[in-house]
């Protein structure tokens, strides 16, 4: 466990009396990835690093990776063999570049990486992000550094909070970790190996740190989580409380407009939270919950812990508390085993939902999870025309979705300049982008637009 006075060591001073440096990160994955990316910039402030976004002006380059897709691993030492090659450039020039890598990969791979990419310079897993400022200084003594073990300490109590001007910076719409780590092991899945067990944060902590948004501007804040609807975090007085109860509280934010959350996990969905979609306009009217197949037998095999029936059950629930909702999920296919009748099931279960949004993806075995080990899998080509098949379906239920909002007269979050002059992009409730004419001064404002017409992955709307 490193002591908290090596997290507070004061930043060094360069050879020109500033503690000036530049920090490109680049953000593989999720949107925990992107809050873990702007919580490292913010410790990276403490010890002079500004952000840039240009790699070649840059002093240290952060990958920030994802262990969820297929290859992510290879991926991320191609990339470090093209820095490799720019780090022995800008040597060649007198000019100093350091490499790390962090996130899900650093902690699947750990030493691993030091060996294949000799150039990489520390590597450090998500759970102990907080001590990278440390890491840097002792490599810059010489020494390699890997740091993936599961932190003893809180890192959120360790992280320093970004300044107000940072904060408005980044814009109106800000992600907010709640709960990391899993517990429910899907046979597919790597998140509890890389992510480890959950860990939810105290309310607490998580009030002063949104209070802190706010401040800084933010309208809307999205709560994240590997699975974020089991969040059970340590109430005022120590009791627990539930991702319901949280909701409750931070809508009571002045100033916060817009509340949402992802991701959620079927098995999580309490009468708690259902009724905070009830009873809080704060609450945007969209819920990403995952099914992942609509075939029981494949389900079962995936650990998901629900059936078909369960999980519609639960959406008539919502849909009842909340007739407005728009859902959104993810869908594997070509799960081993997966016959074409598991398939049918699947486009059955798409076509009774009808989802406003989805994502899915071919399977691919993943190391070290028991969906690797599991025989009869299913040949590429097949996985292939299935995903197309079912691609099609969710994308003309987008489609339909969109064209149901022409003509409705909805709240817009505008929240930065679109391509054209004179429009801005905001979020719809739904999480849709809509396109409208307004001033940039008018950037964290909610107004009202009525929708009239539908691109290829967005809206249209003008003024009401």
């Amino acid at each position: 466990m490193i002591k908290e006075s090596a997290l507070l060591t004061p930043p060094e001073t360069l050879r020109d009396g500033s503690n000036s440096r530049k920090v490109f990160i680049k953000t593989y994955g999720c949107q925990m990835n992107v809050y873990d990316s702007t919580r490292m910039s913010d410790a990276l402030a403490r010890d002079g690093y500004q952000p840039t976004e240009d790699m070649e002006e840059a002093d240290l380059v952060l990958l920030n990776t994802c262990h969820i897709r297929e290859k992510a691993a290879e991926k991320v030492y191609s990339a470090l063999g093209r820095l490799r090659d720019m780090k022995k450039r800008k040597a060649a020039d007198g000019r100093e570049m350091m490499i790390g890598v962090t996130g899900c990969v650093a902690q699947a791979e750990g030493e691993e990486i030091l060996r294949r990419a000799p150039a990489v310079d520390v590597v450090i897993g998500p759970q102990t992000y907080h001590r990278l400022p440390d890491a840097l200084r002792r490599a810059k003594g010489g020494e390699r550094v890997v740091d993936t073990e599961y932190a003893l300490e809180d890192k959120f109590e360790h992280l320093p909070a970004p300044e107000r001007a940072t904060i408005r910076a980044r814009g109106v719409t800000a992600f907010l970790t709640v709960q990391e780590g899993c517990d429910k092991f899907c046979t597919f899945c790597v998140v509890p190996y890389t992510r480890g067990s959950e860990v939810s944060r105290p309310v607490a902590q998580i009030v002063e740190e949104a209070e802190k948004l706010v401040a800084g501007g933010v309208r809307e804040i999205t709560l994240l989580g590997q699975n974020v609807n089991a969040w059970h975090g340590a109430g005022p007085k120590g009791e627990s409380w539930s991702l319901g109860d949280l909701l409750y509280r931070l809508a009571e934010i002045p100033g916060l407009a817009r509340l949402r959350y992802t991701t959620s996990h079927p098995r999580d969905m309490d009468d708690r939270l259902i009724g905070a979609h009830r009873d809080l306009r704060e609450l945007m009217p969209y819920l990403h919950l995952p099914v992942q197949s609509g075939s029981n037998r494949i389900l079962k095999a995936m650990n998901r812990r629900h059936n078909t029936s369960e999980y519609l059950a639960l959406l008539d629930r919502i849909r009842e508390a909340r007739p407005d909702i728009a859902l959104s999920g993810d869908f594997i296919v070509g799960f081993p085993g997966e016959t074409d009748q598991d398939f049918e099931d699947t486009l059955r279960l798409v076509e009774e939902v009808r989802y406003a949004q989805a994502f899915s993806f071919k399977y691919s075995t993943r190391p070290g999870t028991p969906g690797a080990e599991l025989k009869d899998q299913v040949p590429e080509e097949i996985k292939a025309e299935r995903l197309e098949r079912l691609q099609a379906l969710l994308l003309k239920q987008q489609q339909e979705f969109a064209q149901g909002c022409i003509g409705k007269v909805i709240d817009l979050l505008l929240e930065k300049p679109g391509r054209m002059p004179g429009q801005l992009i905001g979020r719809s409730p739904w999480l849709q982008s809509v396109n409208v004419d307004a001033k940039a001064s008018q950037i964290g404002d909610i107004i009202n637009v009525r929708i009239t017409g539908t691109g290829t992955n967005s809206l249209f709307a003008e003024v009401a």
